[in-house]
């Protein structure tokens, strides 16, 4: 009688590497990918970072930050994902204006928060809004986080020149 089939460990150093680069989180609906994008006030896409969708969006303010062309932004404008204290003071350090409104359970609410320049975040999600037009990438197709990135980089790439060339 034969013996039943089992699952051996993976003998290439390759195929271990492919387990680890994926960059798929598990969340309460499955498998996905956040993809935290860096746009100017345009709606055009400077940078973008991928993280597993159960990873913290405030963990990753100060990656997102350093990416892209060495442009000195005035301000960050974020939704409450980014809401941190160690965020805020960390735009303040390189000169930026944090934009980030606070959690609706925190403590020590400011009196302000400049809605004015909140509103320009509808910017961000119209950039994201394009950028789920893809299919591919809304779907997630893609296993490896450096597919699934280079189609996320062609994707921008298409909407930046699509943003040149228009009648």
């Amino acid at each position: 009688m034969p013996e039943p089939f089992r699952k051996s460990p993976p003998r290439c150093k390759a195929s271990r590497n492919f387990r680890s680069s994926r960059p798929l989180g598990r969340s309460r609906r499955g498998f996905s990918t956040k993809i935290h994008l860096k746009v100017d006030l345009g709606g055009l896409p400077l940078a973008f970072h991928l993280t597993g969708g159960e990873a913290s969006d405030s963990r990753n303010f100060e990656i997102l930050l350093e990416l892209g062309p060495d442009i000195a932004p005035r301000a960050a404008i974020t939704d409450e994902g980014y809401d941190a204290k160690a965020n805020r003071d960390g735009a303040r350090r390189r000169g930026i204006y944090p934009v980030i409104p606070y959690k609706s359970n925190a403590i020590d609410r400011p009196a302000f928060f400049p809605k004015i320049l909140y509103k320009a975040r509808v910017r961000i999600e119209q950039a994201v809004g394009k950028l789920k037009r893809f299919k591919r990438i809304a779907l997630r197709c893609e296993k490896t986080a450096r597919n699934y990135g280079s189609f996320v980089a062609l994707a921008l790439g298409l909407i930046l020149v699509k943003s040149v060339y228009t009648a």
